[in-house]
Formats: structure tokens, C-alpha cells, sequence
């Protein structure tokens, strides 16, 4: 398979492969500056007086940066999401972090996306076999449905949400839209958790990663999912009635 994707990029025209040299590029500069080592849970402990007073003194530039930071390791270190998350309530409270990281994620998710769209989309797409075809199709017509469901019920990871309807033939502002309002209700769940870190540093605790699937809190996310496939539900019944 890793031979068959070298063939088929080196087919490519230099114009479709230079956002995979460019994500290839980031990702590298990403870990060889160290910035993994920053993404947990003992580094924000260590440095959360720091990072507050920092923080406090150039507002706007470190809303800036954390929000750059947020889509950068969104491409590059997908795992560090939650953690991310947390780390802004923690530093500018549960709304304002919901807002900086929905509009965030979404950005670093787009862009991931639209690189997988143009450049490797075609290779998977005619190598698809019937069962992807068939998701593709499920997909064509009800897009924005799927999406939400995808964003909003976390059973398979950030960054395979980010890929595959890369291969599904899903449109960019389709993905646009289902990413940005699928992950709010996760996000402000892991903001407000954010927001009370102080708290959990000071009693020796760590933060609780699994809070969302608490079933007062994932019933509801499972809900508005439900409400998210009423209008393939609806097709389907439409079609069998014709």
C-alpha cells in the first residue's frame, strides 16, 4: 500500500503536492521543536501561574496563539485536543474557551481535511471497495447529517473524522459546517472542566478525560444526534412510501 501511494504522488502534478509537503513540513517542525513535551497535563500544573500572568498581560496575543497553537496541533499532535481544551477554560473561562476552540478546531480540521481531499482523495476513492461505496453514497446524500453525528458522538477519533469524508466525496462547506457545530457541545463539556483545573491541581488530582461519555452528560450529546439523523429517517420513510 505504501508503495502504491509513492507511485501514485509521484504521478501528481508539483501544484497537488505541495500541501502534503507543507503538512509533512509542519508536523516535522512541530516535534523537532519540542512542542509535544508541552501538551500535558504536568507541564500546564508546573507553569499555571505563569501562563495566567502572562496570559492576563497580553490578552489578545495570547488568544491569538492559542488558538494557532490549537489548529497547529490539530494537524500535527491530534491526541492533545482534550487536553488543549482544558487548558483554555483554564485560562479564559468556559465561553470565551468554547468560542476560541470551536472556531480553532475547525480551522486546523479543514485544514487537514482539504489537504487529504486534494491530494491522496483519489487514490483511496479508486481503491475504495463496495462498502466504502456504498458510505460514499450514504454520504452524497445526507452529508451534513452524517457529519453531525460523526462531531457530535466521540466514537472514533478527531482525526479519522478529519480524513475520511476527505475520501467520501463529502464538500468542503458541508464539512465546514457539521465540524463547527458538532463539536461545540464536547467542547464547552471539556472547557468548563478546564475551568475548574486550579481546583484539581490544588487537591492533587487529575483531570477526569472521560467525563463525556458521564451518562448526564453524553445522553444529551446522543440526543441532539438523534435529532441530527430525523432527516435521513425521513428520506428513508419517504422512499419506501414512493
Amino acid at each position: 500500500m505504501n508503495k502504491s501511494i509513492a507511485a501514485f504522488a509521484a504521478g501528481l502534478p508539483l501544484r497537488r503536492l505541495w500541501p502534503l509537503a507543507v503538512l509533512a513540513a509542519v508536523i516535522l517542525a512541530f516535534f523537532l521543536a519540542g512542542l509535544d513535551s508541552y501538551l500535558n497535563f504536568e507541564a500546564l500544573r508546573l507553569y499555571r501561574a505563569d501562563l495566567r500572568t502572562w496570559v492576563s498581560a497580553n490578552l489578545v496575543f495570547a488568544v491569538f496563539l492559542f488558538m494557532a497553537t490549537y489548529a497547529l496541533a490539530i494537524v500535527a499532535f491530534p491526541p492533545s485536543g482534550a487536553m488543549l481544551t482544558m487548558t483554555g477554560g483554564f485560562l479564559f473561562g468556559t465561553l470565551l474557551a468554547g468560542i476560541y476552540v470551536t472556531i480553532a478546531a475547525t480551522i486546523g480540521a479543514t485544514a487537514l481535511f482539504v489537504i487529504a481531499k486534494t491530494t491522496l482523495g483519489d487514490f483511496f476513492h479508486d481503491r475504495a471497495g463496495p462498502f466504502v461505496k456504498r458510505m460514499e453514497s450514504g454520504f452524497a446524500e445526507n452529508a451534513l447529517s452524517y457529519m453531525l453525528v460523526l462531531r457530535l458522538i466521540p466514537l472514533f477519533p478527531f482525526w479519522l473524522v478529519n480524513l475520511a469524508p476527505a475520501f467520501l466525496g463529502v464538500r468542503v462547506r458541508t464539512f465546514v459546517i457539521g465540524t463547527f457545530f458538532g463539536i461545540i457541545p464536547g467542547t464547552f463539556v471539556y472547557a468548563s472542566v478546564g475551568a475548574g483545573l486550579g481546583a484539581i491541581f490544588d487537591a492533587g488530582e487529575s483531570p477526569d478525560l472521560g467525563i463525556i461519555f458521564e451518562p448526564q452528560i453524553i445522553l444529551p450529546i446522543v440526543g441532539l444526534a438523534l435529532l441530527a439523523l430525523l432527516p435521513v429517517a425521513y428520506k428513508k420513510i419517504q422512499a419506501r412510501r414512493g
